[in-house]
């Protein structure tokens, strides 16, 4: 039976060589599908988009959402998460966000930022400043040495999210396309060009007995829309 250090050393390496071969992976297959810059599939984005933004709002788990919707527009064989962690990163938390976790200055409070991929797509990055002594030992190793997304991690503490912040940080559409005057320009010969960052939330969790335990920036990349456009356009 291997010791506590020989698995911990095992699950090291193993984090360490899945994040070596994410990053392997050839670059054209990260590439984002290609969407006809037309009215149509503008309005379609919009759709997605909000969809997406409403479920996550909703929801207890971001991680589980992303899930699903990696599962519903088929982007990997197996829709399950990954969190690459982006190396030598840290933030320290604000006094603001000390005081929101409801500890001292002297409280040891963790960083994480990690992309969270769905196959070689890259669905959100993640910041998060969590406080290790109000989680398991088990889910600090989780944590500190495999890619487990953090809400997988910790999902023994039943955690419930109060969001802070939502912002959309792009609009297929201008906020008064319903009101134009001319039709939209459609081209559909080109293809619509989209920024990496999508929208944002930031959210405190909370454990099951309301005490919180980590704050969470989460950006919505461009890679929750990498499936084929639909063709009626």
């Amino acid at each position: 039976m291997r010791s506590p250090a020989g698995r911990l050393r095992g699950q090291s390496l193993y984090a360490t060589l899945l994040a070596l071969l994410i990053a392997a992976l050839p670059t054209a297959a990260q590439q984002p599908s290609r969407w006809p810059d037309t009215f149509v599939a503008r309005l379609e984005l919009l759709a997605l988009v909000q969809t997406l933004n409403a479920d996550l709002l909703a929801s207890r788990s971001a991680t589980r959402t992303l899930e699903s919707w990696c599962e519903t527009h088929r982007l990997a064989a197996e829709p399950r998460l990954v969190a690459q962690p982006v190396a030598d990163v840290f933030v320290a938390p604000t006094a603001e966000q000390r005081a929101r976790l409801k500890v001292s200055d002297n409280t040891p409070v963790k960083y994480r930022r990690v992309q969270l991929r769905c196959g070689t797509h890259v669905l959100s990055v993640a910041e998060n400043w969590y406080v290790p002594e109000r989680l398991t030992p088990e889910m600090n190793q989780l944590l500190e040495t495999t890619t487990t997304p953090f809400g997988k991690a910790v999902e023994g503490l039943e955690p419930w999210r109060q969001t802070l912040a939502a912002r959309m940080l792009w609009s297929p559409l201008p906020a008064d396309w319903h009101s134009a005057t001319a039709p939209y320009p459609s081209h559909a010969d080109r293809t619509l060009v989209m920024p990496e960052a999508l929208f944002e939330h930031r959210a405190l969790l909370y454990t099951r007995e309301q005490q919180p335990f980590a704050e969470v920036v989460e950006v919505y990349q461009r890679g929750i829309l990498d499936f084929p456009a639909p063709t009626l356009h």
